[in-house]
């Protein structure tokens, strides 16, 4: 269990460095380290019909691709393979508490934690991903191979589903063991292969694409543009071939649009963007009556959601708080109240006692319960 450990690492170096930059090995990371969900444990998730899972075998030269629920019989078979169980950090405690150990990097920039359980010689074959992960050994020994930096261009083998790179340059390799971490920066090929069974936690971050970015701001714009603005040309000159649009046009035509970008718009749809969950969430009308009787009835804690996408931002006056993908304004009153969920992922005591005592902050509690983003005990 990783709980109060710290990373054997500098971070402040590895961001200077590393961060996005190239790999790095971290050995014993987390000294005596003890894998938090052993892999009977993810088998069981893989046969529950809410829980995303993914089976990789190689047979006969070929990549096949499963998706779960899967039953018993599926675990049973005779070629190598791979079961990835996504969003455990979801479902158990101790698996969520592994986020803790990147803390350092802004907590709205974390995916989930998604585990791998394979047999001797399971893989998922070479690949790369678009997204930083962290890859921390939990059960067992796994090999890795690193390549080549790949982008869009690189080539990939056939298939529907499955990225796999149709080029492996391996460039150099190593050995997990438990409490081993493996830092791979967006792009980077690797290729990991199991040395008798074992498990892998893999800290994923979240990466929108920049087309989204820009979709979402412009969205934000066109919300506050005057719709009876058109296009102007009061500096036209006579023209000799009527058909043509000369450069001029062109610039003017340029010049009219990039000054609407230019003007302010707020900046609230990048942090909708970030809190976005991947999953919905699943609280209903009755647990949100529920949640909100004990907190009127004298509630022990309030807790941070394992699958919450929790933020805010500070603004001239006030700030906007961000949770699964909602946003909403309140005042500074409620900054203690988030630093503190956020930092211990509970309220409880005095702390919940001040939360309560505060409208604003008893305002922000409700707003976290309705976007499913806490529970109350």
């Amino acid at each position: 269990m990783a709980t109060g450990q710290e990373l054997d690492l500098d971070k402040e170096t590895f961001l200077a460095r590393y961060w996005q930059r190239k790999p790095l090995l971290v050995r014993q990371a987390l000294r005596d380290f003890r894998s938090p969900v052993s892999s009977h444990q993810l088998a069981g998730l893989g046969l529950e019909n809410d829980i995303e899972s993914r089976l990789i075998e190689q047979a006969a030269g070929q990549w096949h691709l499963h998706h779960g629920p899967f039953s018993r019989n599926d675990y049973q078979r005779d070629t190598p393979w791979t079961l990835l169980v996504q969003a455990v950090d979801h479902y158990l405690p101790e698996v969520a508490a592994l986020r803790d150990l990147v803390d350092f990097i802004p907590r709205w920039r974390v995916d989930d934690v998604m585990v791998s359980y394979a047999v001797d010689g399971g893989s998922v074959g070479p690949h790369y991903d678009n997204y930083d992960v962290f890859l921390l050994q939990g059960e067992g020994r796994r090999l890795w191979r690193l390549g080549q930096f790949c982008d869009g261009d690189s080539p990939l083998l056939p298939h529907d589903e499955l990225r796999i790179l149709g080029l492996f340059e391996c460039q150099e390799e190593h050995v997990l063991e438990p409490g081993d971490m493996l830092y791979i920066p967006p792009g980077v090929a690797h290729w990991g292969i199991a040395q008798g069974e074992c498990t892998t936690f893999s800290i994923g971050f979240r990466a929108p694409r920049l087309s989204d970015m820009v979709s979402r701001w412009v969205d934000r714009l066109l919300e506050t543009m005057d719709p009876d603005l058109f296009y102007s040309d009061a500096l036209q000159e006579s023209v000799t071939r009527p058909g043509e649009i000369r450069p001029r046009d062109l610039e003017r035509a340029l010049a009219q649009p990039q000054g609407a970008l230019d003007q302010e718009v707020d900046t609230h749809w990048f942090g909708e963007l970030v809190t976005e969950p991947r999953y919905e969430p699943g609280a209903d009308g009755d647990d949100l009556a529920e949640a909100r009787a004990l907190l009127e009835d004298g509630a022990a804690w309030v807790a941070l959601s394992p699958a919450a996408k929790l933020a805010w931002q500070q603004e001239s006056q006030g700030m906007v708080v961000f949770a699964n993908g909602e946003s909403r304004e309140f005042p500074d009153s409620v900054l203690p109240c988030l630093v503190d969920l956020c930092g211990n992922r509970r309220l409880e005591g005095d702390a919940l006692a001040a939360v309560l005592a505060d409208p604003a902050s008893d305002e922000l509690l409700n707003y976290l319960l309705e976007a499913d983003c806490i529970y109350v005990e």
